[in-house]
């Protein structure tokens, strides 16, 4: 049922670009991350910051969407508004937000030794999806003090019980359908229970995936694993399948969260081996299964097929 009075003023908040907000990581960051989405020990590139090929994980920059300059623990909903609040959006229950899709695109690798990061937030679009509302946002991801363009952050957020207000639905989605044919290649996430209290120590701290009586309030049976934690894994699964597990293979993922996985469930990612959409790529599709459950979709990841360097 939609909340009453609830109506975001799109001339206002669409095109709002926040102010810049500061965020930082270092190689412990890296470690801890590829740690949380499940990475084996012997991959020590990932896990050994002496590995002579040691770097971080192609999908960490996500983790700074809500991460700030420190390393203490924060608060969601003032990360979730760093850099100012949108004007022409009214207020609206931030336990009600879930993650409904993003897409992580390299624009420069990113600096092994990690940094200070200028984040800006751009709002693409406000969409009335009926049972709720989509809020499409791009972060890009800047180094404070050489102003390199390392990353771009495109995210869609669903805010269960915010639509029914009239605006519109947004535009049709890209379709990575999986190709009729077996899967080229499987990997198996087996979580475990104490998973998202592990991946949240990357700097999203949403009581969703702590708290039993917030998880609960919300419908779910009990705290839910982070999207973003599957997502790290395919790609991982990704890149080690048709990669040669080389972050400088590495240009860019998308994919929907379909559904939540609860800790301890089993994780299965199918891909399939397509062609890219650039010269000189290789493209992925692939799907993420909890038994029958999709958890993942329309997963497309791009990969170089030769290691790419700096732009600069």
């Amino acid at each position: 049922m939609p909340v009453e009075g609830f109506k975001p003023d799109l001339s206002k908040a669409v095109g709002h670009v926040s102010s810049p907000d500061i965020v930082a990581c270092t190689r412990r960051d890296f470690l801890l991350y590829a740690l949380s989405i499940g990475i084996p020990e012997e991959e020590l590139q990932w896990l050994y910051e002496l590995d002579l090929d040691f770097g971080p994980f192609p999908t960490y920059p996500v983790s700074l969407l809500l991460k700030d300059a420190g390393w203490d623990v924060n608060s969601f909903v003032e990360r979730w508004q760093a850099g100012g609040s949108v004007p022409g959006m009214p207020w609206y229950d931030p336990n009600k937000i879930v993650h409904g899709e993003q897409t992580v695109e390299v624009i420069n690798p990113f600096p092994v030794e990690g940094g200070r990061f200028r984040s800006t937030k751009t709002v693409r679009g406000v969409y009335d999806k009926g049972s709720g509302m989509l809020l499409d946002t791009v972060v890009d991801l800047y180094g404070e003090t050489d102003n390199v363009h390392y990353y771009r952050l495109s995210l869609g957020m669903f805010v269960r019980d915010y639509g029914g207000w009239g605006g519109p639905k947004g535009p049709t989605p890209a379709s990575y359908a999986p190709p009729n044919r077996p899967a080229d290649a499987t990997d198996i996430f087996t979580t475990t229970k104490s998973q998202a209290l592990i991946f949240r120590l990357n700097g999203d701290f949403n009581p969703l995936h702590a708290d039993p009586n917030i998880a609960q309030a919300v419908g779910f049976p009990r705290p839910i694993l982070h999207g973003l934690c599957s997502y790290g894994k395919a790609a991982h699964s990704v890149l080690k399948s048709f990669g040669d597990n080389d972050r400088l293979r590495f240009k860019s993922i998308h994919a929907r969260f379909a559904k939540p996985v609860l800790p301890g469930e089993t994780v299965t990612i199918s891909m399939w081996k397509v062609p890219g959409p650039e010269p000189k790529t290789d493209g992925v599709v692939f799907v993420a299964k909890v038994g029958e459950r999709v958890v993942l979709s329309n997963g497309f990841a791009v990969l170089y097929k030769e290691p790419q360097e700096s732009k600069l």
